[in-house]
């Protein structure tokens, strides 16, 4: 009697293991081929056939990115029945060769099984209003910034942008406002209609006092008259021409070694000045200079009497500043960015810190 029911425990138990969905799907990979962007988004089907004994469920598709949707049969599928798992990929703005996968979860073994999609999207035609983002009048730039990035102070520029008058009579494309380290021209000038163009700009950084990240703002002259509502910027982050120091140069330059780069003032009261101190020393073997000095806004007075100085190997010096605490509330974050002539460090950006509390002020 023990044997037989053994031998039908173990007769159950094998149709219990054998019982099991099991997933066939068409294939495991489609190539789209190549098509047009315009030619919108694209489909195709997986046939999943259930060749198990037991109900197949499809419990979640994940994608590897958002360009690619899957929809799948949600309904279990019954032994002998099939489903599908369809995927679609968005071109719109995705030119090129593409690859990406669909990871699907099911209740069978393996229980994620990855399809793969590929293919390539040829460009479309941008149109105008696409190419040139920055309408002034009847012509249209291509941006409103030209940035010009890193420039050394020892060196001039170039920076070029098109242009193209849209309209069915001439434009006269001039500048105004332009400060004297920055020259700006169209070329040709007076562009016909429909007809592109240069605008061609030049930066001389021994010109500019500034140091960093600076933008200066222009105004756009179209037929002789200027358009106050739109404005033209130009960028360049100001730096230290490095570029003719010798190896020795660089071992025996100067090292800015600052003690903290942040000071935290704690709990403050709101319309307050309050002094803050970096306290640095020249850890190099020559002079070290401190360049220039700027604050992120204007709430913090950066006292300038060092600028220019020599401060010898060894020496320690200070840059003091007054955070004014104005109408700020809670946690408030302030910057101070510092140009030295150490080559591994020459932009060091200081932080002020602070938790500003209004009512402690009122009770003062």
């Amino acid at each position: 009697m023990k044997r037989f029911f053994f031998t039908v425990f173990f007769a159950l138990s094998g149709i219990i293991i054998l019982a099991q969905p099991v997933m066939k799907i068409s294939a495991t990979e489609h190539d789209f081929g190549k098509f047009k962007e315009e030619a919108g988004r694209q489909k195709f089907d997986f046939i999943v056939q259930n060749t198990g004994n037991q109900p197949l469920v499809i419990q979640n598709i994940v994608a590897s990115c958002g360009c690619t949707t899957p929809e799948w049969t949600k309904n279990p599928i019954p032994p002998k029945g099939t489903g599908v798992v369809t995927a679609i990929y968005d071109p719109q703005n995705r030119p090129g060769q593409f690859n990406k996968t669909l990871s699907v979860y099911t209740n069978s073994k393996p229980a994620v099984t990855v399809l793969v999609l590929k293919g390539e999207v040829i460009p479309r035609e941008k149109t105008v209003e696409e190419l040139f983002i920055f309408p002034v009048g009847p012509v249209r730039f291509e941006s409103n910034h030209l940035a010009f990035t890193n420039v050394k102070k020892t060196e001039k520029k170039i920076r070029t942008m098109q242009v193209i008058n849209t309209s069915k009579e001439p434009a006269k494309i001039e500048f105004d406002n332009v400060p004297q380290h920055i020259t700006l021209k169209a070329t040709p000038q007076t562009l016909k209609p429909g007809q592109k163009g240069i605008i061609e700009g030049s930066y001389d950084a021994t010109k500019n006092n500034s140091w960093g990240y600076t933008t200066d703002i222009i105004r756009i002259k179209i037929n002789n008259v200027v358009d106050q509502k739109v404005y033209y910027a130009v960028s360049a982050n100001l730096v230290e021409d490095f570029s003719g120091l010798s190896k020795d140069d660089m071992e025996k330059a100067p090292v800015f070694n600052i003690a903290s780069k942040t000071v935290d003032l704690g709990k403050i009261p709101g319309s307050t000045s309050n002094d803050v101190e970096f306290k640095f020393t020249n850890g190099g073997k020559r002079d070290l200079i401190i360049r220039h000095i700027k604050a992120s806004c204007g709430c913090t007075a950066v006292q300038q009497g060092i600028l220019g100085q020599g401060i010898k190997p060894g020496e320690t010096g200070s840059i003091k500043a007054v955070f004014n605490s104005g109408g700020y509330k809670g946690r408030t974050t302030k910057a101070i960015y510092v140009y030295t002539n150490d080559p591994k460090n020459s932009e060091v950006v200081l932080m002020i810190n602070a938790d500003v509390d209004q009512e402690l002020a009122s009770k003062k």
